[in-house]
C-alpha cells in the first residue's frame, strides 16, 4: 500500500481520513444506488457549465450507462429546456425525476414549479437544503454516473454539494477571457479546501471556426487555459468552439443531438476512476 501524500484533492482513494472530514455526507434513499457523482463547477456565471454537464451526460449516455443529472443551479436551472422536457415531477415523500428522450434521468427545479419562468426568491439554506433533498429524496434508481450542474461561485450550494454528495471529482468549466486565472483559483482553491479531486479543466466559447475556410478564430482574445493549468497542475481536456448550431439546438430542447465528442476525453478521464 503507497504512503499517504495528504494531498486528498488530486486523490481518488476511499481512505479513512477522507470519511473522517465527510462528516456531513447524506445518503440516498434505498431505491437509489448511483455509482459516480461528479460535478461541474466554475467561479463565475456565463461560461457554460451547463451546455458542458449536458454534454458529458450525453456523452456517457451514449455509451450504455445509466446516467443522471442532479440540476443544482436552483435559482437559474437550464437543463430541462435544453434536453426538451416539458412534463412535471410528481411525487409527495419522494420524486421520480423525468428522462429525455435518449434516457438521461433529470431532477430540476424547473420540474417542479407550476411555471418555468416563475422566479425562486429563497434564501441561501433553503436552496442548499432543496439540492440536499435531491439527492436524499428523489428515486433515481440505478445510476452509473450522475453529473450535478452546480450554480457559479463559491457560496451555499457549491458549499453544500462538496460536504454533501460522495463526489468522486469535479470538473472545473471556463472560458479564454483575461480574468481566467482568478476565475479557476477560486474554483481550484474551494476543491482543495474541501479536499474533492480535480478531474480537469474545460474551455467553452474556445473560438470560432470560420464557416468559409475553417479558420480558427479566437474570438475572445488568445487561450490562457493552458498557462492556467500548468500553474495549478491540472490538465485541459477540451476545448469547445462557439458554434450558432449548438445554440439552435440547446434552445430546441435537441441538446442530445450536438456533437459531444467534444467531451471524449474529459469522459474518457471520467471512467478510468476506481
Amino acid at each position: 500500500m503507497s504512503e499517504c501524500s495528504n494531498q486528498c484533492s488530486s486523490c481518488n482513494k476511499d481512505c479513512s481520513d477522507r470519511k473522517e472530514k465527510n462528516e456531513f455526507l447524506k445518503e440516498t434513499n434505498d431505491k437509489s444506488n448511483v455509482k459516480k457523482v461528479i460535478g461541474i463547477v466554475s467561479g463565475k456565471g456565463g461560461v457554460g457549465k451547463s451546455l458542458v454537464t449536458s454534454l458529458l451526460a450525453s456523452n456517457m449516455n451514449k455509451r450504455d450507462k445509466n446516467v443522471a443529472i442532479l440540476d443544482a443551479d436552483i435559482t437559474g436551472p437550464s437543463i430541462p429546456k435544453s434536453f426538451g422536457i416539458k412534463g412535471k415531477a410528481y411525487g409527495q415523500e419522494e420524486f421520480l425525476p423525468l428522462q429525455s428522450e435518449g434516457g438521461v434521468k433529470i431532477m430540476s427545479l424547473n420540474l417542479l414549479v407550476a411555471d418555468d419562468t416563475d422566479p425562486v426568491i429563497w434564501r441561501g439554506p433553503i436552496i442548499a437544503g432543496t439540492v440536499t433533498q435531491f439527492w436524499t429524496d428523489v428515486v433515481w434508481g440505478d445510476v452509473d454516473y450522475m453529473f450535478v450542474d452546480m450554480p457559479p461561485g463559491t457560496g451555499d450550494v457549491p458549499l453544500t454539494v462538496f460536504q454533501s454528495l460522495p463526489l468522486a471529482g469535479i470538473i472545473i468549466v471556463t472560458s479564454p477571457q483575461e480574468l481566467v486565472s482568478m476565475i479557476v483559483a477560486k474554483a481550484v482553491n474551494m476543491a482543495k479546501i474541501m479536499n474533492v479531486p480535480i478531474l480537469g479543466l474545460v474551455e467553452n466559447m474556445s473560438y470560432l471556426k470560420c464557416p468559409d475556410c475553417g479558420k480558427e478564430i479566437p474570438v475572445f482574445g488568445e487561450s490562457k487555459v493552458e498557462k492556467v493549468a500548468n500553474e495549478f497542475e491540472i490538465k485541459t481536456y477540451a476545448k469547445i468552439p462557439i458554434d450558432p448550431a449548438i445554440a439552435s439546438l440547446c434552445d430546441e430542447g435537441r441538446i442530445e443531438e450536438v456533437d459531444a465528442t467534444y467531451v471524449d476525453a474529459i469522459v474518457d478521464k471520467i471512467q478510468s476512476l476506481e
